[in-house]
């Protein structure tokens, strides 16, 4: 997932799209749930104004209901996925933002906690040990114990490092690069 940064009177928000190719996958489940929807009214359809029986459809409505709900939650997930970290330098706190469509969940956390932005490499390798592909994700961290925020993932190295350089410029932290290096276990 690519990043975007903007800054704007102390307030750095970095927001992750991802691209329209991932968002590809909500689209069988979506056609399930809308699939399982129709049937729902077809059956209330027939209920109202046709001959319909309540006391023999009820279960039938009730199970393709509950299977639009269960196939098609997930791909409206998918497809309206958003996650967005706001840095506030005046107020000194972090805003983690997790969005699916209408509902969002944030987590609060001190900006004074995060001591630095970390560059690392995330190397996939096939059976024969080769390397596949490599991801180089840039994150805000701090000491031990402190859980870090991941800001992005870029598959080149160079475009990984200069996001930390801009990040790390307007919050006026060091960026280390721990590419090629064993992560800490005990962290």
């Amino acid at each position: 997932m690519q990043g975007v940064m903007t800054n704007d009177n102390g307030r750095i928000r970095v927001e992750f799209s991802m691209p329209w190719y991932m968002r590809l996958t909500s689209l069988p489940f979506l056609a399930g749930g809308l699939l399982f929807l129709a049937v729902c009214w077809q059956i209330l359809r027939q209920e109202l104004f046709g001959r319909g029986y309540w006391s023999e459809d009820w279960v039938g409505f009730a199970m393709c209901l509950v299977f639009a709900l269960v196939i098609g939650l997930p791909g409206l997930v998918l497809a309206t996925l958003r996650y967005f970290v706001e840095m506030d330098r005046i107020l000194q706190q972090v805003t983690v933002i997790r969005q699916f469509g209408p509902v969002k969940f944030s987590s609060l956390r001190k900006l004074t906690d995060f001591k630095f932005l970390s560059i690392t490499d995330d190397t996939s390798t096939d059976k024969d040990g080769d390397v596949t592909s490599v991801f180089y994700g840039v994150a805000l961290c701090g000491g031990r114990g402190v859980k870090p925020i991941s800001l992005a993932s870029f598959d080149r190295r160079e475009a990984a490092t200069g996001f930390a350089r801009d990040i790390g410029t307007a919050l006026k932290l060091p960026a280390k690069d721990y590419v090629g290096t064993e992560p800490d276990e005990s962290a």
